[in-house]
């Protein structure tokens, strides 16, 4: 199959410097990253064909011998060495883009120090902890600095050498012909150090694998899918860089009575049927306790009261939300006959010449049905 034309591809011109072809690069990878597209596998292959281009084209010797040759010039030997391998999702992205970032800003020292991976805990609480804010004990397995080594990874601290196979960049030169090729050093895969004697708690990495514990305050109103970031709680780094982060996630168990949306409470309050006709007074709950509503004669099913203030405190203003309640009129079950006697006579006072004034929204409904039936025989 035709490979497809490396200018085209960084969609730069042929007379293009290296600060142009590195900018093009830059933009194209970051839009086509694999952690940025996750699972999306024609982006995954996108950034290969990217980066493979970047490659060529940085390199003078490589450029010159791609615009004499064209692809030909690299069928022996270079794309194995070109093509997106396997990026954690949680890797910082300098290091992907540090040949770039590096020399932009005058920068190009190789730094062995890598910053740990972040990590994420999801946690499940009530409402009443999610509301109110809570304390909570975790325990998460993850790698942290080998004490033993200080995190250097050699037998008791001891100072690591230099590779002396690729003088400690990591990268070695093949030379091929008129020109040369850059490959990732053998010998240290491309650490550039080599460690002689390996610290033996950590074997050589520099962490361990162990369980940490951590007291995580989660603050009053947080609300699912919430995050809350520890600095410097996630994974040790590699060769004494810095920690990754840890993210806790909150999830919130479904609730008996409420139900939350945004920073409002809800619930449905079932009253008798009598209480509604009468009207009177009833206890309706929050996470304060009980609150006492008026409820006024002839109230319907579905009215709903809003209790100012008693819902949830946002956690990102100074606003608290409100309790709304919703009456569900309740049809009594299991009546004795003393009670269904007395139905009877209330059903037989609320007779058709009284519909109007004891039950109106039924008689404009049968109303209503008489006349459709009317217009249809007519």
């Amino acid at each position: 199959m035709t490979k497809k034309d490396y200018y085209k591809i960084l969609k730069i011109s042929k007379s293009s410097n290296n600060r142009e072809i590195k900018k093009a690069y830059k933009k194209l990878a970051m839009k086509y990253h694999p952690d940025r597209n996750p699972g999306n596998k024609s982006a995954e292959n996108k950034f290969k064909t990217i980066k493979e281009a970047y490659e060529i084209l940085i390199n003078p010797e490589k450029r010159s011998a791609y615009d004499q040759y064209g692809h030909s010039a690299f069928d022996q030997g270079y794309s194995n060495h070109s093509s997106y391998n396997n990026f954690n999702s949680s890797a910082d992205f300098s290091d992907i883009f540090g040949d770039v970032f590096g020399d932009i800003f005058g920068n190009k020292k190789q730094n062995k120090k890598k910053r740990g991976y972040d990590l994420q805990y999801n946690i499940e609480l009530n409402l009443e902890e999610a509301v109110k804010g809570v304390n909570k004990k975790i325990s998460i397995p993850s790698l942290q600095k080998c004490h033993a080594c200080n995190g250097i990874g050699s037998y008791m601290g001891e100072k690591i050498k230099a590779c002396a196979a690729c003088n400690g960049t990591g990268q070695m030169h093949i030379q091929q012909g008129f020109f040369s090729i850059q490959q990732t050093c053998s010998y240290c895969q491309g650490k550039g150090e080599i460690i002689d004697n390996p610290c033996l708690h950590c074997k050589g990495d520099g962490r361990i694998k162990k369980e940490k514990k951590i007291l995580v305050k989660i603050p009053p109103g947080v609300d699912n899918n919430d995050k809350i970031k520890l600095n410097n709680e996630g994974e040790s780094g590699i060769h004494g860089g810095p920690n990754g982060d840890l993210y806790i996630r909150i999830f919130i168990k479904k609730h008996d009575i409420f139900q939350r949306k945004e920073n409002n409470l809800y619930c449905n309050v079932p009253i008798n049927f009598c209480l509604a006709a009468l009207g009177g007074v009833i206890e309706v709950p929050s996470l304060n306790g009980k609150i006492k509503i008026k409820i006024p004669p002839e109230t319907q099913s579905g009215k709903i009261f809003r209790i100012k203030g008693k819902g949830v405190h946002s956690i990102r203003s100074r606003t608290i939300g409100d309790l709304l309640c919703t009456v569900v009129i309740e049809t009594p079950v299991n009546l004795n006959n003393k009670q269904k006697q007395i139905l009877i006579e209330l059903n037989n006072s609320l007779n058709t010449n009284n519909m109007i004034d004891n039950n109106p929204k039924s008689k404009r409904f049968f109303d209503g049905v008489k006349k459709f039936f009317d217009d249809l025989t007519n």
